[in-house]
């Protein structure tokens, strides 16, 4: 083992205060504590925002639908609001909620993996590539049925983050190119779109697929819930297995390595289930930026760098960050609609200056 190797092992080895670059670890009681408040705010934000729009519903009709629905008990309400609860906004709640958990874990995993606070799904292309092979299925009809949107989706999320990969590896491989080649992606693959629906797509059809693609969690129902929540559930067990391989890639790839780490397939694993997680996502909501930009950091800020910890408060802090900037979206202008990535980018832009100043600051 050379010199770097053995030094690196070293500091893999101190204890967490010794770590200049590495906060000191959250104790268990405040780690429950986060966790079980978290998941009880979410109930709560999810119970509160169905009842949020133009037709008056309390938080006690939420729950008596929700358990007749799973069947305790039955409801005394009309089989409109019980409609709207339902079929309307409770599935477009709960799926902002698996949006933003996964959005967030995506955010998570990428600043790991590449070492820059500045990774995230939006940021390096992936969504932009995703929505490209969405579109593409959609509006140019290619597989003839046989290939769904996920598919297309994944297809180009794969293919969008490969060429940010080949890029930065062309241009250097520092954090700084892997972020500039991400831009271009997203450039690149963001025009792909707009030419495809331009050409190919009619007036019906350009109107809509240019509303999903600001992000959009209208007219979603209990399939689209289902199988975000399935491939969420996969994938963040898939991350939270790799939880000490990422805390090791905090020292970089070497120091990885040095410590017994497959570099090279823990990346191709946690990259292609950050697009895997990214296409499911993008597929049923649009692209949605910033979600995985900015809640990873504010939650570090509370739980340390400690993988195990942090993933599952990201994903709590992003599914209660995306409930109710959908609310907000649905209803600031009402009747009209705001698509819901433009709210995201309103409040992420100033988070995005503000860790590029950190970043500046401590570089």
């Amino acid at each position: 083992m050379n010199t770097d190797s053995r030094t690196a092992a070293k500091t893999a080895e101190a204890p967490p205060a010794a770590r200049p670059d590495v906060p000191a670890r959250v104790g268990a009681p405040v780690t429950v504590l986060l966790w079980g408040g978290g998941l009880l705010l979410l109930l709560a934000s999810v119970a509160v925002a169905v009842t949020i729009g133009p037709a008056r519903i309390s938080v006690p009709d939420v729950w008596s639908t929700v358990a007749a629905h799973l069947g305790f008990g039955a409801s005394d309400l009309s089989p409109i609001r019980d409609g709207i609860i339902w079929n309307l906004r409770m599935p477009r709640t709960l799926l902002a909620a698996v949006c933003g958990a996964g959005l967030a874990v995506c955010g998570t995993v990428m600043q790991s993996l590449l070492r820059n606070p500045l990774a995230d799904p939006f940021v390096l292309g992936v969504s932009s590539g995703a929505s490209t092979g969405a579109v593409v299925v959609v509006v140019l009809g290619v597989g003839g049925g046989a290939v769904s949107l996920s598919a297309g989706a994944f297809v180009g999320a794969l293919l969008s983050f490969a060429l940010v990969l080949l890029l930065s590896h062309t241009l250097g491989g520092s954090t700084d190119r892997v972020v500039l080649s991400g831009v271009a992606a997203m450039q690149l693959f963001s025009a792909l779109t707009s030419f495809v629906v331009m050409t190919s797509a009619d007036a019906e059809q350009t109107r809509g697929v240019l509303f999903w693609l600001l992000g959009s969690l209208s007219g979603v129902g209990w399939s689209e819930v289902a199988l975000c929540s399935a491939v969420l559930a996969v994938c963040l067990v898939v991350c939270l297995a790799h939880s000490r391989t990422l805390d090791a890639f905090a020292f970089g790839q070497d120091a990885a390595a040095a410590l017994g780490v497959n570099v090279a397939r823990t990346r191709i694993v946690l990259l292609c289930t950050t697009a895997l997680l990214t296409a499911a996502l993008v597929s049923a909501a649009g692209a949605i930026g910033f979600v995985g930009l900015v809640l990873p950091h504010a939650a570090r800020a509370l739980t340390g760098s400690g993988h195990r910890r942090l993933l599952p408060v990201t994903a709590l802090a992003g599914a209660i960050f995306l409930v109710w900037v959908d609310t907000l979206a649905r209803t600031v202008l009402d009747p009209q609609e705001v698509p819901v990535g433009v709210v995201t980018a309103l409040i992420g832009v100033p988070a995005f200056v503000l860790v590029l100043y950190r970043t500046r600051s401590t570089s």
